[in-house]
């Protein structure tokens, strides 16, 4: 229950300023009991969604109070699709955190730290990967960067946008194309190349490339499925 309202206010089937509907209709569209209802309520407040007053009801907050990095926001928005906007929004995020990650990171890593990293760019390399594979070996050296940060308000930022890297990873994996994927592992190899070697500003350059060239593969993407879509659209039939 609490995802479908949350899905409706995402999605401005009930616009902010907008009114839920009242205690009568919820209950019967979902069928459940007041507790629950109440407890719903209590759950989209304190995710900044609405905000229930007696007499007035349940009004949708302005999106600016809205708490995108609660995990059941961000999974709800990830079911919306993956948008221009959220693209945006995730690569901007991306690009503030993820190189200077790299950049602490070859200042403060550790040998277990470095070994780690090798790993997972060993895995990145391996053969027969599907695309939910390949995202997950990219996913987990990508963490492993924020991990050897040693900062650890990174470590939670990411922890929190770790399902919307995994559906960004997982689109614009390059599992199918050999050129492509070996040059993915060569980018990736240069940020953990750069970490050992102490370069921080090495480091973070060779992470920044990594997240213009995935952002850039995903837009790509996305177009051509747009075209596609539309072509099947206007087939006569």
């Amino acid at each position: 229950m609490a995802r479908a309202l949350g899905m409706d206010i995402l999605t401005g089937r009930y616009p902010p300023g907008a009114h839920l509907p009242g205690e009568a209709e919820l209950l019967a569209r979902f069928q459940v009991s007041r507790t629950v209802l109440r407890e719903v309520l209590k759950t989209l407040t304190a995710k900044g969604l609405v905000l229930s007053r007696a007499r007035v009801g349940t009004t949708v907050l302005p999106s600016t109070q809205w708490s995108l990095f609660d995990a059941d926001v961000l999974a709800w928005r990830l079911a919306m699709g993956f948008d221009a906007q959220f693209r945006r929004d995730l690569v901007e995020i991306r690009k503030a955190i993820e190189p200077q990650a790299a950049a602490l990171a070859a200042r403060r890593r550790t040998r277990a730290q470095i070994r780690e990293l090798r790993s997972c760019a060993v895995k990145m390399a391996a053969a027969q990967h599907t695309p939910r594979s390949y995202a997950e070996a990219d996913l987990a050296l990508h963490l492993a960067v924020i991990a050897a940060s040693g900062n650890t308000l990174m470590r939670a930022i990411a922890s929190v946008i770790e399902a919307a890297l995994m559906a960004a990873m997982e689109l614009s994996s390059a599992v199918d194309e050999p050129a492509v994927h070996a040059q993915s592992v060569a980018s990736h190899t240069a940020i953990v190349d750069a970490i050992e070697a102490g370069n921080a500003k090495a480091a973070a350059a060779a992470m920044l490339d990594v997240i213009e060239t995935g952002a850039s593969r995903v837009t790509n993407i996305a177009s051509s499925r747009r075209r596609i879509h539309k072509a099947q659209r206007s087939r006569p039939g």
